[in-house]
This record gives C-alpha cells, structure tokens and sequence, in this order.
C-alpha cells in the first residue's frame, strides 16, 4: 500500500496527530530522565531556571497558536498542541523542584528523584495533593503556590485561547469554502 493509499483511508489524520502527541510526550520525558540537571544551584538559580523555561513554554505555545490558526485541521492541531504544552509545562515544574530538593534536601518532606518530583508536580497539577510529599520552606512554597496559580490560568486562560483559535481557523475554512471560485478566463 503506497503513502497517498494510506493518506486516503479514513482516520489517517487522526492517527497522524496521535503518533505525533506520544511522540512528543515521550521524547520530553526521555530528555527530563536523560538530560543531566545541576543540583548545586541556589534556589535563585533554579527560579532564574524555572523562569526561563516558561518563557521558552510561552513562546512553543504561542507559536502553536498560530499553527493551528493555519492549519486544515485546527481540532487535531490543537490536539497536538495540548500534548506538547501540558508535559513541558508540568515537566519545568518538576524539574525545579527535582533541583530545589537536591540543593537542599529538607526543602520537601524527603529528598525528591526525578520520578518524585513528576508525581509531585502532577499531584499539584491534578489538585489531589496526597500529602505524603509537602513543601518544608519558603522557596519551596512560594514555587509550589506559583504553580498552583499557573496551573489555573493553563488550565482557563489557555484551553480558551486553543479552543478560539480552532474556531477562528475553522470560521476562516468555512468562509474560504463559501467563497465563489473567480473566473479568470476574463
């Protein structure tokens, strides 16, 4: 069966946009367990860190806003785009506190490992909150009540702007349809 076959069947965009969002969230898992983290940084540089890394966050989703204002299939688009910006956001999350907690190792109830301190993340992120891994001093706090908030406005502020441009690109197909093919034949 050759490519363009494949490209006819039903369904192909669908698992297209499907591979592609586990290969995304996979690949950003493989970097936050291969990838090495300095331990020895002060909680300073892990809030420059943590700072950074939601820059480079704002900027990947702002540039994936405007994919799926162009792109064919805005829903799959968006899709994607949710499975890119919810493992990067909530793996900078867990790798500031994956670094606080080895710069300090009474900075949370017990010394966190990389898989510690995505469990942590995603508990906060999910607002079930265990309690079996808490916060023990300030920086620690003030980074978990920042995500907290962050995570509010991901979850209103940015499901709204995925969910309007994918209207946006679909009003703009639709009117692209309704337009009457021009006559250049003259």
């Amino acid at each position: 069966m050759s490519l363009n076959e494949l490209r006819a069947k039903p369904g192909w965009l669908v698992t297209v946009a499907a591979v592609r969002a586990i290969a995304t969230t996979a690949v950003l898992l493989a970097l936050y367990y291969l990838l090495p983290f300095d331990g020895g940084g002060t909680d300073l540089s892990t809030f420059g860190k943590l700072a950074l890394g939601l820059g480079v966050f704002l900027g990947v989703m702002t540039w994936h806003v405007r994919l799926i204002g162009k792109s064919e299939n805005p829903a799959l688009r968006a899709l994607e785009g949710v499975f890119l910006g919810l493992p990067l956001f909530l793996l900078l999350f867990a790798a500031a506190y994956f670094l606080m907690s080895q710069s300090d190792a009474s900075t949370f109830t017990s010394e966190l490992s990389r898989t510690d301190s995505l469990y942590f993340t995603v508990t906060i992120f999910s607002t079930v909150g265990f309690g079996d891994i808490s916060a023990q001093t300030e920086p620690s706090r003030l980074v978990v009540s920042a995500q907290m908030m962050l995570d509010l406005v991901i979850l209103g502020i940015g499901v709204r702007v995925i969910l309007g441009a994918v209207e946006r690109s679909r009003s703009s197909l639709a009117g692209d349809a309704d337009e009457p093919a021009s006559d250049e034949s003259g």
